[in-house]
């Protein structure tokens, strides 16, 4: 199956889509075939030497406003399992072992359903070479993926871990959220476990940091869900700006 549209609200900030063109978006999703995948699926598997395919994220939920989201981790060696990141609707993830040619650095797995276009690396980097600005976009698109991991090494140095909660569901809330009848859904499902990785935290610690967030009236959360209730306020909790974000 092969996409015949392009749908802006799709696209979310931030996203390689995102900063593309109009035609740039078209010709790069005329490219590939998409297949379905359900939740659980893993797309690419660390240290995989096949370089051969970059894969293009999108939408597969029944939802509008849904977004494709899929969790990018690594497994260490002494066997703990570091996450690296999330990626949604209009990211690719595959690209750089193709560029560095290596094995695969990571494994890739879906948190939601998720329309997956399947583009071989040579057609990839033609389509880059064909458009200085779509070289320009992917650039931009590795910067703001190392903001974000530095980020991530600067908090877990410099905050406690609700925190570092509040300030990564901010971020998320910012790039990928949707209004909710009571607040800003952060627009990404992640469990207690997904977020702890993200964060640098044992789940227990993230299941206490939950709780502090939501007795404070700050967030709400169900199943892989988390609506924050008021973002002004957490926004502050997040800075260190609220007294009840430190023991």
């Amino acid at each position: 199956m092969t996409a015949d549209n392009d749908l802006p609200e799709r696209w979310p900030a931030g996203t390689l889509m995102s900063w593309l063109s109009p035609r740039d978006r078209r010709v790069l999703l005329s490219l590939g075939q998409s297949r379905r995948h359900d939740v659980g699926t893993v797309l690419i598997h660390q240290g995989d030497t096949s370089r051969t395919e970059i894969l293009l994220l999108r939408s597969a939920g029944i939802r509008p406003a849904s977004t494709a989201c899929v969790k990018v981790s690594a497994h260490l060696a002494n066997g703990s399992e570091a996450m690296l990141g999330i990626r949604v609707s209009g990211d690719v993830v595959g690209e750089m072992a193709s560029l560095r040619r290596l094995p695969r650095s990571a494994t890739v797995t879906a948190c939601s359903p998720v329309l997956v276009h399947t583009i071989l690396a040579r057609d990839f980097l033609s389509f880059l070479d064909s458009s200085p600005p779509a070289w320009s976009a992917l650039t931009r698109m590795v910067a703001e993926r190392l903001d974000w991991a530095n980020r991530r090494r600067l908090d877990m140095t410099g905050y406690d871990v609700p925190t570092r909660l509040a300030r990564v569901l901010v971020e998320l809330a910012d790039r990928h959220g949707r209004p909710a009848p009571t607040g800003r859904d952060i627009g990404v499902e992640l469990s207690q476990t997904e977020l702890g990785r993200l964060v640098g935290a044992r789940e227990d610690a993230v299941g206490k940091a939950v709780q502090r967030l939501k007795k404070a009236g700050l967030i709400q959360s169900g199943y892989r869900r988390y609506v924050i209730n008021d973002v002004a306020g957490l926004s502050r909790y997040a800075r260190g700006q609220d007294g009840t974000s430190s023991d």
